[in-house]
């Protein structure tokens, strides 16, 4: 049963108070600060399957799930016991260890075409490294991404579209020189004349299109009808790689990513959260002759103290074979996703869902019922951010911890059962004000 947190949050208070003088904002990750929704952040505690507890004893619901890796819900026990034999054993050695070859053999008989496979430690190590080794399979510079699209914090890979189409486009943080972003191009996602024009306009230039198959860093945006399949075409037509970058949706839409569920194939794929089972592990793979690239093997340089770490691969290792026997995962949590679309959709919202992965949109029209569609980043932007720190809160106070940005997705473990299901719907139909 949901709980409403207590009025106090005089722990919470007195751990910010002292991160904000050693951290920039008080945080180690921006999102964590709470500035989109006008409040200062709670400081969590322990987790235990669907729920979240803070340092002052109050209990959330939680649909974070750590952004994404919690597919089983906190602390799921085997998941627990597998980590702690291996801690017994040593942290890290430096060598390799049994466990990532299982955790590599895991991971390509999940995935359609992934032949060969690199554990890193971080999703931005990994779309990074993919790339790096996309340039040096092609020998061509420039990349393609998408606005709204977030492949991590790499230099290359901040950046976004501004004003229309680029051909050259401009970094979104400041401390990158500008001839880093300089070879990024910056598409609009699921505008597919947007891509053939900047694919013609450095024919030849580019290595690789990056994409998210299904971005979920504008809040959720599927793919529209054909548009991953026109990217895997015009890619394999102008000799460049395609890499989806599946460090969410990896392992969350199916076992097979976004190659089983939409049933396009890319060259090369990343690996983030639910791969390493909540601890700092990532992958990326991809076909044999472009992987053999990386050294050894090959000229293009990665390396990691930490990848592989064997506390990391034993999370990893567990949580995949979980999700491999139990057969009947993805349906529930595609029935429990469904019954939440439904309650935000009845409060006059866009709902944008693929699989467990799903968005609520305050966008134009949603207090008469018309919400608009949000199907590409300036969709997203133009939404009621005003409206969805409201939302928030009120679920907050409710006891139910979403998501503290409007760009960020809603994430359903198996540990959310059909009762708190329910109550969440019900707590939906109050929170979603249309006094806003």
């Amino acid at each position: 049963m949901l709980q409403e947190p207590k009025k106090q949050e005089k722990q919470s208070e007195a751990l910010y108070e002292r991160a904000v003088r050693l951290m920039p904002g008080g945080v180690n990750s921006p999102v964590r600060a709470f500035q989109a929704v006008g409040r200062q952040p709670f400081f969590a505690a322990r987790a235990e399957g669907p729920w979240l507890y803070d340092v002052d004893g109050n209990r959330y619901l939680d649909y974070v799930c750590s952004w994404g890796p919690g597919i089983l819900g906190h602390a799921h026990p085997k998941v627990i016991e597998a980590v702690q034999k291996v801690c017994a054993l040593g942290l890290t050695f430096g060598t390799p260890v049994p466990g990532e070859v299982e955790l590599a053999e895991r991971i390509a008989a999940c995935v359609p075409d992934l032949e060969m496979v690199r554990l890193v430690s971080s999703g931005t190590e990994a779309v990074m490294s993919a790339v790096r080794v996309a340039r040096g399979f092609t020998g061509r510079e420039k990349i393609l991404k998408f606005a709204g699209n977030y492949h991590g914090h790499s230099d290359g890979l901040l950046v976004k579209a501004g004003s229309g189409l680029m051909t050259q486009s401009v970094p979104d943080s400041a401390g990158i020189p500008a001839g880093y972003a300089a070879c990024t191009l910056t598409a609009v996602y699921n505008d597919t004349e947007s891509v053939r024009r900047l694919m013609e306009e450095n024919r030849g230039q580019v290595a690789a299109i990056v994409v998210e198959p299904v971005a979920a860093n504008m809040g959720v945006v599927p793919p529209k009808k054909g548009f991953l399949e026109f990217l895997r075409k015009i890619a394999s037509e102008q000799g460049a790689l395609l890499i989806f970058d599946e460090v969410i949706t990896g392992f969350r839409l199916a076992l097979g990513g976004a190659t089983q569920y939409m049933g396009v194939h890319a060259d090369l794929h990343t690996f983030g959260k639910i791969v390493g089972g909540g601890m700092p592990l990532a992958a990326y793979g991809g076909r044999r002759d472009i992987m053999s690239c990386v050294a050894p093997l090959g000229a293009v340089y990665q390396a990691g103290t930490l990848s592989g770490n064997p506390v990391a691969v034993a999370a990893g290792l567990e949580t995949l074979r979980i999700l491999m026997e139990d057969g009947g995962i993805y349906d529930r949590l595609e029935a429990r996703a469904r019954r939440l679309e439904s309650a935000f959709r009845s409060r006059g919202l866009t709902v944008n869902r693929a699989g467990s992965l799903l968005s609520p949109f305050f966008a134009p029209g949603w207090e008469k019922g018309e919400s608009a569609a949000v199907e590409k980043y300036e969709d997203a932007c133009g939404c009621d951010r005003e409206a969805f720190a409201g939302y928030f809160n009120r679920m907050l106070s409710r006891g139910i911890y979403v998501a503290p940005s409007p760009f960020e997705a809603m994430f359903i473990s198996d540990a959310h059962t059909e009762e708190l299901i329910g109550e969440t719907c019900k707590a939906i139909e109050n929170a979603v004000s249309f006094s806003e």
